[in-house]
C-alpha cells in the first residue's frame, strides 16, 4: 500500500455518505494498492494504515469505524462480514527488558478465511489465521488462530465455544 495516497484516499472517503458509492471507494483504495474484489463494501469511516499488503476478497462487509493497519500483510477472504468497531493489525513487539517493556517491532501477518463473521469491537491480533466460516464473538480478543472451519470463539483472550 502506499501510505501517502492512503492519506489522502481517506480524506475523501469520509466526505462520501457512510453506506453509499462502495464502488467509488474500491476504486480509490485500489489506486492505494488494496487489492479489492467485486461487490466489496467498506464503510466511510474505516481507517486503513501502513504500508503492508491489505487483499479483501469479493462481497465482503466491513462496517463503520473499523480500523485496519497492515505492515506486512493482511488477506481478508471473500463473504467475510466484518462489523463495526474490529481492529485487525500486524504489528506487535519482542519481549523486552526491566528497561522497557516493548523491545524490537514484529510484524506478523493476519488471515481471516472465506465466509468470517467478526463481532462488534473485536480485535484480531497479529499473526492469527481464521479457518474458513470462524465466528468471532463480540468483544473477543483473539490472540491464536482457529484450525476448523465453522468454529465460534469468544472472550478474552478468545476461545472456542462450539
Amino acid at each position: 500500500m502506499r501510505p501517502s495516497l492512503l492519506w489522502i484516499t481517506t480524506l475523501i472517503v469520509h466526505l462520501i455518505p457512510e453506506t453509499r458509492l462502495f464502488g467509488v471507494k474500491r476504486v480509490l483504495y485500489r489506486m492505494c494498492g488494496v487489492k479489492i474484489g467485486q461487490g466489496a463494501r467498506i464503510c466511510s469511516s474505516v481507517r486503513i494504515l501502513g504500508n503492508g499488503n491489505l487483499s479483501i476478497g469479493r462481497d465482503t462487509w466491513i462496517g463503520h469505524k473499523v480500523t485496519i493497519v497492515s505492515g506486512s500483510s493482511i488477506e481478508i477472504g471473500n463473504h467475510v462480514d466484518i462489523a463495526p468497531l474490529v481492529y485487525i493489525g500486524t504489528g506487535t513487539h519482542e519481549r523486552g527488558n526491566e528497561d522497557k517493556a516493548a523491545g524490537a517491532g514484529l510484524q506478523r501477518p493476519v488471515r481471516v478465511a472465506e465466509g468470517c463473521w467478526l463481532g462488534v469491537a473485536s480485535l484480531i491480533l497479529p499473526g492469527v489465521e481464521l479457518a474458513k466460516s470462524t465466528t468471532v464473538g463480540a468483544g473477543a480478543v483473539v490472540v491464536k488462530g482457529t484450525s476448523a472451519a465453522g468454529q465460534t470463539i469468544v472472550g478474552n483472550p478468545a476461545k472456542q465455544i462450539k
